[in-house]
């Protein structure tokens, strides 16, 4: 299948690659030149702007949109429903807020375009494991796309079969589903990330615990110097907290358990927020996931241990780099 593949950053960029490696045809545009060309190199075609990338498709197109939620998305989608005809589709796999999928939707559907939101996990580890994918939108349009979803996600694998009652999608686990019209698929990759606050914020401070039980503060006979890379490793294997979050944290941890290469100055990229939000106004008490948002507005103050775990984290899955000014 031909798709354009707009935004050739950390994730644009390998989604495009694992495409190409499953046999699809791309065709890549960034602001940036150089990103363009690299992927051309990959086996891409290149284009100039966005008007030049929709000329290389051939109709009903698809373009994937990945870019920073907010404006730079708002500005490419709309651009491409203005250069766009019927039954092309737009996708937006960034991390936008689902409110603004539904306002995309119906400025785009008067166009005759149409619009699917797929909230994308899987950070720059995608390229090899594969996108958990959760998508928004009409079910034809989505059915079209399943070729693209299909090749993007990681399938099966070694993960053992869930006995699931008769008539469930069984794209779920293949690592994708269809959750339910335009904003659905946002809405889901939106709470996804608050949980993911939650657990990074669990493992962060039950650490931070163990770090500090040798304080001079205690009774010496009550101090433990624990080796945190040991613990973190032997969690991984077989303990019911072993997760992909704590791979990560194992293996930042065997690189310097100090974690010197880290303030601990951890920054959110609005889906905790907007999750946080959701609960207020559906009366739902999320104890865990706000006091996990807090904890990010409070480490940009003062920063724990637990806080350069938050950012080793953060880096291990998806390449996030702290601000320079925290450094």
């Amino acid at each position: 299948m031909q798709i354009g593949v707009v935004g050739l950053g950390r994730m644009g960029g390998n989604i495009a690659r694992r495409l190409m490696a499953g046999g699809h045809r791309c065709v890549v545009y960034d602001r940036d030149p150089a990103a363009v060309t690299k992927l051309a190199q990959d086996g891409a075609a290149g284009a100039r702007d966005l008007a030049d990338l929709v000329s290389q498709l051939h109709a009903p197109r698809a373009v994937w949109v990945m870019l920073p939620a907010g404006e730079p998305t708002d500005a490419t989608v709309t651009a491409l429903g203005e250069l766009m005809g019927r039954a092309d589709i737009v996708i937006d796999g960034g991390n936008t807020f689902y409110r603004d999928d539904i306002r995309r939707a119906k400025a785009l559907r008067a166009r005759g375009v149409t619009y699917v939101d797929v909230g994308t996990s899987g950070g720059v580890w995608g390229l090899e494991r594969g996108y958990c994918m959760m998508v928004g939108g009409d079910p034809a349009a989505v059915g079209r796309l399943d070729p693209i979803l299909a090749t993007l996600a990681p399938g099966v694998g070694q993960i053992p079969r869930t006995h699931r009652p008769a008539g469930s999608d069984p794209r779920a686990e293949q690592g994708y589903i269809h959750a339910g019209p335009v904003g659905a698929g946002h809405f889901v990759k939106m709470v996804h990330n608050g949980i993911e606050y939650g657990l990074m914020q669990a493992y962060a401070e039950g650490l931070d615990i163990l770090k500090n039980k040798a304080s001079e503060a205690l009774p010496e006979d009550e101090r433990f110097d624990f080796n945190l890379t040991d613990i973190s490793e032997v969690w991984r294997r077989g303990s019911v907290i072993s997760s992909w979050l704590l791979d990560l944290t194992a293996q930042a941890l065997a690189g310097d358990e100090r974690l010197t290469g880290y303030t601990g100055a951890v920054d959110d990229s609005g889906e905790g927020r907007w999750t946080i939000d959701a609960a207020i106004e559906e009366a739902v008490p999320v104890n865990v996931l706000s006091a996990a948002l807090f904890a990010r507005f409070r480490s940009r103050e003062a920063h724990t241990f637990g806080e350069k775990l938050l950012s080793a984290m953060r880096f291990g899955f998806g390449g996030h780099v702290e601000d320079a000014a925290e450094r």
